[in-house]
């Protein structure tokens, strides 16, 4: 996989390319990870990649001519092209699976004001990280080459990304580790007994009871099973809700 980074602040992605995950991965060669410059490509005698808006207004907004210009230059056949946009649809962990399917993609960051709307007609969707904003899309990059590059297969073990928060639909289930007792906090004792059977019912329950306090929307569409649902009603019980 390749994935083509386009930003006018290229030093911010400097420590994130060669820190952990992202940084095996390129050593590796599993993932290839560049970042280019658009303003490198602005034809403005002062080296300017923004503008005044047209009509009026507060900020300013980004040109077409570098951004495109710099998208032919690292774009190809094969790829997906993503516009980071406060008003696109919302990055989840369904999305970055269906990146990964992508072999090619290229996400460009906004800053400043706003883009030319004229640019959106040169990509293949708009992906915001979540309803607030930030000073540019630099942020929100890292995010979905972070979340998509842990997918891919040779990065980390298969095994690590089942469990976790989202891949299933829930919220992932409390984990612990040494020592046993911490302060007077005890690890549940059904995580000690090595009855595999007990624990997997112990997660599922947890799992449940997490989504259903934090994120009870993730429940509205589910289809659960019947052991989910007798679980749901024991939890609701216990919570009083």
């Amino acid at each position: 996989m390749r994935i083509t980074i386009m930003t006018i602040f290229p030093e911010m992605f400097e420590g994130f390319l060669n820190t952990s995950i992202i940084k095996k991965a390129r050593l590796k060669n599993i993932v290839d990870i560049q970042v280019a410059d658009f303003r490198q490509f602005t034809k403005d005698k002062h080296n300017r990649v923004d503008e005044y808006p047209f009509g009026g207004g507060q900020g300013m907004v980004l040109m077409c001519q570098p951004i495109v210009d710099c998208l032919n230059t690292v774009r190809t056949e094969k790829s997906h092209v993503i516009l980071m946009n406060p008003t696109g649809k919302t990055f989840d962990q369904k999305k970055a699976h269906e990146l990964l399917e992508k072999e090619d993609i290229v996400i460009i960051c906004g800053h400043y004001e706003g883009y030319d709307a004229r640019i959106s007609d040169y990509v293949d969707e708009e992906i915001s990280i979540g309803d607030y904003i930030l000073t540019g899309g630099e942020l929100g990059a890292m995010v979905i080459t972070d979340a998509v590059t842990r997918l891919v297969e040779g990065v980390i073990t298969a095994e690590s990304t089942v469990d976790e928060t989202f891949e299933n639909g829930l919220l992932e289930y409390p984990q612990y580790t040494r020592p046993v007792d911490f302060e007077g906090k005890v690890v549940p004792e059904v995580l000690l007994s090595g009855h595999h059977e007990n624990i997997r019912k112990f997660r599922l329950y947890e799992s449940l009871k997490k989504t259903l306090i934090n994120r009870p929307d993730l429940l509205e569409n589910r289809e659960l099973t019947d052991e989910e649902a007798r679980m749901l009603e024991d939890i609701r019980i216990e919570l009083n809700i």
